[in-house]
């Protein structure tokens, strides 16, 4: 074996890529994105971000020397996290990156529902003056459940209380969470959404997630409920959500992320009056990079002192 690698997938400024030079000095530093010179797959040690087909191939190998995964998403479920597991690789998301991000998206779109912005927008592309067509609601007042109550849900429920929304949590256990009224077991989360007015899905992808949101769920929703999903599609049975819209019992719905993505031209959602689609743009960042590069550089210090990491570790067996 060689010198061990730092191998790069998201393209970094040479003054960053410098940094951690700098910082690791006995490691070869290549950028996959940038002409490199060759090298030996299994020599790598550490990569920062994620591509399928190398990965697999260093998952597969006996020889390969990889012991931590930095991911530039706070989702790891497209992660082999049994084999990490088993080969006892470390593995850290970018959690936190997105909070302001995200909540400013959850309630930009629920300020377009509530104020009539999108009816307007659309009555302006028919340069159409009229306020028969818009409908209008108070969002302050409205009883909002964040189904996540990590970084990005404490984050939302700070902007939400500021404008007077009764913010309510959903986390694994129940366990109170600064920020919220009250917080509710995953196992619990059906007894009580028929008293909230807003369902804001933010939850990672596990076992216990998939497809949490499906017909039972909707059906124990009151009429009439707003939801968005700006966690992971797969949490959501999309067939099961198109009946909920159809039938009434959702009545407005603002999808980032979908099962399928890109969402297929044949879904229904794409004709759906009542549903705002984004193409999975609530998490874009600005300084994205600088602040991974922070996460990235507090756990590579740890990682050299000791092999251990200081921030974002994902609990394997938790998933999340």
């Amino acid at each position: 074996m060689g010198k061990p690698i730092i191998y790069l997938f998201e393209q970094l400024n040479e003054e960053q890529v410098e940094t951690i030079r700098q910082a690791a000095p006995e490691y070869i530093i290549i950028d996959s994105t940038r002409k490199s010179p060759q090298m030996i797959e299994d020599d790598i040690e550490i990569m920062l971000g994620w591509n399928a087909d190398l990965g697999q191939r260093l998952l597969a190998s006996d020889t390969s020397q990889l012991k931590w995964v930095q991911s530039i998403s706070a989702g790891v479920d497209m992660y082999d996290l049994d084999c990490f597991w088993e080969k006892e690789i470390l593995l850290s998301n970018s959690s936190g990156i997105h909070s302001i991000s995200i909540s400013e998206h959850v309630l930009g779109v629920l300020l377009s529902e509530f104020r009539g912005i999108r009816t307007s927008i659309t009555n302006q592309e028919k340069q159409k003056w009229t306020r028969n067509n818009i409908s209008y609601r108070q969002l302050s007042a409205q009883k909002m459940m964040i189904v996540g109550t990590g970084h990005i849900g404490q984050q939302l429920a700070i902007f939400a209380k500021g404008l007077g929304i009764e913010v309510y949590g959903v986390n694994t256990s129940g366990h109170p969470t600064n920020g919220f009224i009250e917080c509710y077991s995953h196992k619990n989360m059906s007894r009580i959404v028929n008293e909230m007015d807003i369902i804001v899905n933010i939850v990672p992808l596990t076992d216990d997630t998939y497809q949490m949101y499906n017909e039972r769920m909707f059906l124990a929703m009151k009429s009439g409920t707003v939801f968005v999903n700006v966690g992971r599609g797969a949490s959501v049975n999309t067939s099961d959500l198109i009946q909920a819209l159809y039938a009434g019992k959702i009545s407005f719905a603002a999808l980032d992320v979908f099962e399928e993505e890109p969402l297929p031209e044949d879904s229904p959602l794409w004709r759906m009056d009542n549903v705002l689609i984004t193409p999975h743009i609530s998490g874009l960042t600005p300084e994205f990079k600088t602040q991974l590069l922070s996460i990235f550089m507090k756990n590579l210090k740890q990682f050299l002192t000791d092999k251990t990491l200081s921030k974002n570790k994902i609990d394997l067996r938790q998933r999340y």
